[in-house]
Parts: C-alpha cells; sequence; structure tokens
C-alpha cells in the first residue's frame, strides 16, 4: 500500500518517521526552541540526518487549552520555512486546520496536509480536492482550547474508527484519491490518558480500514501517565518505546519530536508473519457441536501461538465457513487468518506450527484432507522463498476463498513479499462466507 503524496510516495508496509518542527512560541513541550527561520532549517536538517523522512512544520499550538492563531500569523510563521525545505527535496507536511494556511504552503512546495480537525471544514476539503498533496486525517473531539474539558465515549476505538472511515469516504467523494489518505487516531486530542492509551493499543482496528496509519505518541500526556514520566520533555525514550507498539501494530508512519531516539528504536520492529488456520475434524462433541468443537480447537492453535517466543498475535480475522478445496468429499472447514509480529525466523515459526498441529491431533496421511487443525504460514515480510520445505509467499493464497476473505478484513489492499497485491479475482475454489452470516 502506496501512500502518495505529491511527488513523494511511502511504502506502508515499512515505517516512516515524521519530524516535528513546531516554529511557534507555545507548543506543550518545545515552544520557542525553533520559531525563528534560522533555527527552524537547522532544526529540520538535523531531524533529515537522524533518519526523518517527513518533516511537519506547524505554526499553531493545539496544545490542550490553546487559543487559535490568526491565519496571516500562522501563514507567515510557516510558508518560507516550508518552501526552504521543500526546495532542498525534503517532504514537507504543513500541520494546520486552517485551508488558507494550507493552500499557501503547499503553493510554497509542501506535499502533505495534516489537519488535526479531520478536514470538518468544507474550504480544506477544496483544498485537499484541488491539490495533490497527501493528507492526514485526525479525529479530534471537540477544538483545542476545549477538548479536554470532559471528552466522553461509549467506545472509544469504535467511535474514533468510525468518524475516521467517514472522513476518508468523504474526502474520497469530493475527488481524492484513496492512495492519497491516511488515518490518525488523535491520542490526546479530546480523549484522557486512559481513553489515549485504550486507542493506541487496538491500533490495528484502524489499520483494517485499508489506509495508511499515522501514530503520534511524541511526549503526549498518556505517555507520561503510562510510564511515570511527569516532564514532557523527559518522554521521549517512553514515546520512541510507544512508536515501536504504533508500528507493530500497523501504522505506517510516526510523528515524533526525538528522530534520533525513534529511529535507534525502530531498529528493533519484528517483521510480521501471516498465518491461515483451518479445521474441519471436531476432537469431541455432537454432530450439532461440530462447528462450535473446530472454533474452540481453533482458539487453542491461536492461544499456542501466543506463548511463541519473541512474538506476538496482532490481530484475528472473524471465523469462516468454507468448502473442501482439492479433496472435496470432506465436512466443510473452518477458517481464520491472524497476523503475528515475530523475531523467529520462518522455518522455526514452521517447525513450531507443526509441534501446535501435532498436540492438536493433526494426521497428515492425506495432502489436502480432513484435519483437527492446520497452519500454513502465508507470507513472511521481506522474505521470499521457493524451496520443496517452505515456499513464500504461499503459492496458492490467490486461488482459495477461504483465506483471501479473512485476509483483506485484516489486511485490506495487502501487497506480498514478492510485491503481488493480494485481491479477488483470482479466486477459483474454497468458497467461504463469514460464521453466523
Amino acid at each position: 500500500m502506496i501512500w502518495q503524496c505529491g511527488k513523494y510516495s511511502f511504502d506502508s508496509r515499512m515505517p516512516v518517521i515524521m519530524g516535528i518542527l513546531n516554529v511557534t512560541p507555545d507548543s506543550f513541550s518545545d515552544g520557542g526552541q525553533h520559531n525563528t527561520y534560522d533555527e527552524a532549517i537547522a532544526h529540520a536538517k538535523q531531524m533529515v540526518d537522524d533518519g526523518a523522512l517527513i518533516i511537519d512544520v506547524g505554526g499553531e499550538s493545539t496544545r490542550p487549552g490553546s487559543a487559535e492563531v490568526a491565519v496571516d500569523e500562522e501563514i507567515a510563521r510557516t510558508v518560507e520555512v516550508v518552501r526552504a525545505l521543500a526546495a532542498e527535496d525534503i517532504c514537507v507536511s504543513i500541520d494546520t486546520r486552517h485551508a488558507d494556511v494550507a493552500r499557501a504552503c503547499v503553493e510554497a512546495g509542501a506535499a502533505i496536509i495534516n489537519d488535526v480537525s479531520g478536514f470538518r471544514d468544507p474550504a480544506m476539503v477544496q483544498v485537499a480536492a484541488q491539490c495533490d498533496a497527501g493528507l492526514v486525517v485526525m479525529h479530534m473531539q471537540g477544538e483545542p482550547g476545549t477538548m479536554q474539558d470532559n471528552p466522553t465515549y461509549d467506545d472509544v476505538v469504535t467511535e474514533v474508527r468510525d468518524y475516521l472511515r467517514n472522513q476518508a469516504a468523504m474526502l474520497e467523494e469530493a475527488g481524492v484519491a484513496r492512495n492519497r489518505i491516511s488515518l490518525d487516531p488523535g491520542p490526546g486530542f479530546g480523549k484522557t490518558p486512559k481513553q489515549t492509551l485504550e486507542l493506541m493499543r487496538n491500533l490495528q482496528e484502524i489499520v483494517r480500514l485499508g489506509y495508511p496509519v499515522v501514530a503520534a505518541p511524541s511526549r503526549k500526556r498518556y505517555v507520561g501517565e503510562a510510564y511515570g514520566i511527569e516532564n514532557a520533555a523527559d518522554r521521549d525514550e517512553a514515546s520512541a518505546t510507544e512508536a515501536l507498539m504504533a508500528c507493530e501494530l500497523g501504522a505506517s508512519v510516526v510523528r515524533m519530536h526525538n528522530v534520533a531516539v525513534t529511529a535507534a528504536m525502530l531498529e528493533h520492529l519484528r517483521p510480521y508473519c501471516i498465518l491461515a488456520l483451518g479445521a474441519n475434524v471436531a476432537l469431541v462433541g455432537s454432530d450439532d457441536e461440530v462447528q462450535e468443537t473446530l472454533i474452540a480447537q481453533l482458539n487453542q492453535a491461536i492461544a499456542e501461538l501466543c506463548k511463541l517466543p519473541d512474538s506476538q498475535l496482532i490481530d484475528v480475522s472473524s471465523y469462516y465457513e468454507s468448502e473442501p478445496a482439492y479433496v472435496e468429499d470432506q465436512a466443510k472447514f473452518v477458517n481464520a487468518v491472524c497476523l503475528m509480529r515475530t523475531s523467529m525466523a520462518p522455518r522455526d515459526v514452521l517447525r513450531a506450527v507443526h509441534v501446535i498441529e501435532d498436540s492438536l491431533g493433526r494426521v497428515r496421511t492425506l495432502r489436502n484432507g480432513p484435519r483437527t487443525c492446520d497452519i500454513d504460514i502465508l507470507d513472511y515480510q521481506l522474505y521470499v522463498s521457493g524451496d520443496e520445505e517452505l515456499t513464500l509467499p504461499h503459492p496458492r493464497i490467490l486461488e482459495r476463498d477461504f483465506v483471501v476473505k479473512p485476509l483483506l478484513e485484516i489486511l485490506p489492499n495487502h501487497v506480498l513479499a514478492d510485491g503481488t497485491l493480494v485481491t479477488t479475482e483470482h479466486i477459483s475454489l474454497g468458497w467461504a462466507k463469514l460464521i453466523g452470516q
């Protein structure tokens, strides 16, 4: 999945650091540090040297309780900095909620519009539709001046996800290409630390929408409360840890103050591994309970996957019932796909899943025949192999409905390690339907 930002393209499978450049006197952790032209340019170039691929220039503080800045003043603070950085072939983002500021900075060379108000202003939507800049659509409950007064949600993850989905759809209806849009759940914007933590620990729900996701944990209050760090400027290491967690959950871009610390932390990012699970032989139970038993068996397999060393299960699809494939004279299957981050090598994962299969009574007498548990490695990040023991990506992914449907549920627009886009156009067997429908 490519995030297209003017002439710049970013592959969402590899995390990108967006360096924060506040040219303001009053931002919450670095106000006044870089608000002269020379200081701003020098700091931006240092962040690029440290590993930032995008510089996010902001001329208005949106910290809780902040007052709105006059548009002319915001343009005066930002536009020449944007122009100078763009002239150096640096991908520049303009962090603004004002259409006139966005327009002026795009004309000066900005390749991204980062709108903390989530393109609620029709004038900002018009600017977006009339240019080719990438967009960051952020969720914020209320306005910066009042957003922390009493943020209330019935379900913060669901409400933020649905808002972002609706705003992205609105932009597409306005003529913005889908591949220009990214989503930011807005940690700390109209959310308590507890609400923000719940949101950031369930970032995979935003990833499921199928757009690149921007995570912005840097120096936020929720980081301070979670790690016991009162001073915002002292939260860089903890913020980098949060950035790593966000990337493991699927974030494509992390917006950070301390680029060097973040880059060092992201070196620990584990590859993703996608696994398919299936079963059609119940170990126990009556005929009426077969489906429930098969689901229980796959749940047990998933529980065992959670125990693998230096690995983390990130997401699991819904369960699907599917017609048998290849060997048709057998019972229907229950299937699912899961996403894992792991430092285990692919062949070590293969051996581990064989042990799990065996523990659940897997019999291998007939190829593609009945089984109590089957676990296939579908894709392993950056790993392509064609040998007899392990072929990756799995050579039969795209023909199997019971694989493609659950895979696209958790990873829309997924591109395999060999560069193949996962689509439904080559499906020919194993027709599947969501259980319960």
